[in-house]
């Protein structure tokens, strides 16, 4: 068991740790499932966050969600992609984080996520905070109590 002698880095803002925004590739509301589908193959990722014109985050959409929509009884539908839009399959049900809230919430939602979506007050996207990042941090400071 690690014992940790000084809580302080559980408290501090998570907005230290982003990525921000401008590095993270996303689609928005109205775009259809061809173009995410590009976007996610291009960049390698799994899920991108789902933004509206004013880049509040609205959702996030995985390959695993436009591979469900567009699967059929008997085959893969590919010619569905270019009608199916991003809002009617991505989803929307996620764990709020925002700019403000400190190390250890983020640590504790990203047990179960491999990222967050990170908006400020207003809930335009800022980010995302990665359960890599939170770890090498966490490592950072168990190795330097010791």
């Amino acid at each position: 068991m690690v014992a940790l002698n000084n809580n302080d880095f559980l408290v501090m803002p998570i907005s230290d740790y982003l990525i921000s925004s401008e590095k993270v590739a996303h689609v928005q509301v109205g775009n259809n499932a061809e173009h995410a589908l590009l976007v996610l193959t291009k960049t390698g990722y799994s899920a991108i966050p789902v933004l509206d014109a004013k880049y509040k985050l609205r959702g996030l959409l995985g390959i695993g969600m436009i591979t469900d929509a567009i699967l059929g009884l008997e085959r893969i539908e590919y010619e569905r992609l270019s009608d199916l839009k991003v809002d009617d399959i991505m989803q929307t049900d996620l764990p709020l984080i925002r700019t403000t809230d400190r190390f250890q919430k983020g640590l504790d939602l990203l047990i179960n996520h491999t990222f967050l979506c990170v908006t400020d007050e207003e809930g335009t996207f800022a980010g995302i905070l990665t359960r890599r990042v939170m770890l090498k941090q966490f490592k950072k400071y168990v190795y330097s109590s010791r």
